[in-house]
């Protein structure tokens, strides 16, 4: 069943107190009305926030993260619905998070219809949520991560992260997914212009979309030529590209192959562990930053930082030295 949760919540007072270990049954059950309210505790920033990533804790870590970026216009909408059409056909349940550019007027996600993914809409096994970026730089929104231990939790085989696609910014998702597949299209730049967005550096597995054109083999062939430059002799993994068209389903299945392939990879190498607990490290520290600072700024703060930034203003205080004060 598809949900095009809204980023507003869906209506979900952050107020509003619900039973979580009944929700987490639930949305381990498979009822998506569930793990759509448990999103929306995370997109709110509930206060039970911290009860639901507890009862959520002993059953994630089985899910394949998989995350979907590149330029605008490439055609991820349209690749994320041929690549859940192709993991259906094996009988794997299916969930994407999408992350939209977010409205400037109601913060919510610009795209949350999901219109290019409709085809699933009846599905029970497939899960669609919009989520908004709120101006977050790096492609992903600020609550992506723990949607994705919701959905991981609630049993999905497969979690799908679809990028904002924002260009350069967009290579955040390599921290975020086990395993990355860089879009890229004819038409949609140069060489150079691919080197200089980062995607080289991030990239598992690389797919030229649209290869019914002409174009498409000549930008295969320059991409394996610019990915064979910066490839190390000792590499367990050589970055595959791949000719798909999303469109009319040609490569398809492919592309999903190389995304087990390099899955399974991971495991056997250890490079799968070792992502995650990259992925958890840097989740474990954004969350203690952003108490740091809400403990810095919020209602009944003694004011501390004002005081120092004022000394550090005025030369009275390095800010080396103004950041032990406040951290002391």
């Amino acid at each position: 069943m598809v949900s095009t949760g809204s980023t507003t919540g869906g209506g979900l007072s952050t107020r509003r107190v619900v039973a979580v270990p009944e929700l987490v049954d639930q949305a381990r059950s498979g009822k998506a009305r569930a793990v759509g309210r448990l999103i929306s505790l995370v997109e709110d920033g509930s206060p039970q926030l911290r009860e639901v990533m507890a009862a959520l804790a002993p059953h994630v870590g089985r899910a394949h993260v998989v995350g979907v970026t590149g330029a605008p216009g490439v055609g991820k909408s349209t690749s994320t619905n041929a690549l859940v059409r192709s993991w259906r056909s094996q009988g794997k349940r299916v969930a994407v998070l999408a992350v939209d550019p977010s409205s400037p007027y109601s913060g919510g996600a610009l795209l949350g219809d999901r219109v290019r993914m409709g085809d699933h809409a009846t599905d029970r096994d497939v899960y669609i949520r919009s989520m908004a970026s709120r101006g977050h730089l790096g492609g992903l929104a600020w609550a992506a991560p723990q949607a994705v231990r919701v959905l991981d939790a609630a049993g999905f085989d497969v979690v799908l992260l679809e990028t904002v696609g924002v260009g350069q910014s967009e290579v955040e998702v390599a921290g975020a997914a086990d395993t990355t597949v860089v879009l890229l299209a004819p038409g949609m730049g140069d060489g150079i212009q691919a080197a200089k967005a980062g995607i080289l550096e991030v990239g598992d597995v690389y797919v030229v979309n649209k290869a019914d054109r002409p174009e498409a083999a000549t930008v295969r062939r320059d991409l394996r030529s610019m990915l064979a430059l910066t490839e190390r002799r000792d590499a367990a993994w050589r970055p595959p590209v791949l000719l798909m068209s999303a469109q009319s389903g040609e490569g398809v299945e492919e592309v999903t192959e190389a995304l087990d392939r390099h899955l399974a990879q991971a495991q056997e190498s250890g490079d799968l562990e070792r992502r995650r607990l990259r992925r958890a490290r840097a989740e474990v520290e954004a969350l203690a930053v952003d108490a740091l600072r809400r403990q810095w700024e919020g209602v009944g703060s003694d004011g501390r930082v004002d005081d120092l930034a004022a000394q550090v203003a005025e030369g009275r205080l390095d800010p080396y030295a103004a950041a032990d004060a406040l951290l002391g």
